[in-house]
């Protein structure tokens, strides 16, 4: 009876925040990465906005030679994040704790245990939502997935932010560019992401169609490669 009755809450869990976080975004017209706001705040439907850059410029520039880009990338000086520098030489979670901008972002993680993999030697690609992106979700979303009983949930959400294998702006590029402006990545979680670029706008969106906007690109880890994004993406949860 007792577990039965887990099964149910937990159930119950992942369909409220599966709810709350439908359709982040509308087609890009204006507004920053960072900025923009929601264009309803309803807690029960949880409709959101996440903004395309008016520019589309991340702060990495693609090139359309994937080698090419690869070796100006590692080259390059790192980007900062949130104002901060980060360094090349340490891994994922590292940088993450010393930018002030994902700080929700290294919560969650912590909570769902996933330090010690992103420490791991990876190499991964992660797209890393900001304060601002996880804000933009309904009211209470966030403090919902990370209860302890929601764990899996929160495990699953974060694990569909990440990628195998190190894969940096200009390669992301040239892959939709070969796919006629589109490509498909599988994340650790199991499930796809659809990249779609256009000039200089690079767009993400999930299974449920929901969208974000890389925003800072090229942050290079140790273990890998940070691309900032400025909107959470959802798996199917429920």
């Amino acid at each position: 009876m007792i577990r039965t009755t887990k099964m149910i809450l937990a159930t119950t869990a992942a369909l409220t925040i599966a709810g709350a976080c439908i359709a982040q975004t509308t087609a890009p017209t204006t507004g920053t990465p960072t900025t923009g706001t929601p264009t309803t705040g309803a807690p029960t439907t949880g409709t959101q906005t996440t903004p395309a850059p008016t520019t589309g410029a991340p702060t990495t520039t693609a090139t359309p030679n994937a080698q090419a880009g690869a070796a100006t990338a590692a080259s390059a000086p790192n980007p900062t994040v949130g104002g901060v520098a980060m360094d090349a030489t340490k891994p994922i979670p590292v940088n993450a704790a010393a930018a002030p901008n994902l700080k929700t972002l290294v919560k969650a993680v912590t909570a769902a245990g996933l330090i010690p993999t992103l420490s791991g030697p990876g190499p991964f690609t992660v797209f890393a939502p900001t304060d601002d992106a996880f804000a933009r979700l309904a009211p209470g979303t966030v403090d919902t997935l990370l209860k302890p009983a929601n764990k899996a949930t929160l495990t699953k959400v974060l694990t569909y932010h990440v990628v195998p294998g190190k894969i940096t702006i200009a390669q992301l590029t040239a892959q939709a560019t070969a796919g006629g402006g589109t490509t498909t990545l599988t994340t650790v979680e199991g499930e796809p992401i659809k990249v779609t670029v256009n000039g200089n706008v690079v767009e993400l969106a999930d299974v449920n169609g929901n969208k974000s906007y890389i925003s800072t690109a090229d942050v290079m880890q140790s273990n890998g490669v940070v691309h900032v994004v400025n909107g959470v993406l959802l798996p199917k949860l429920g």
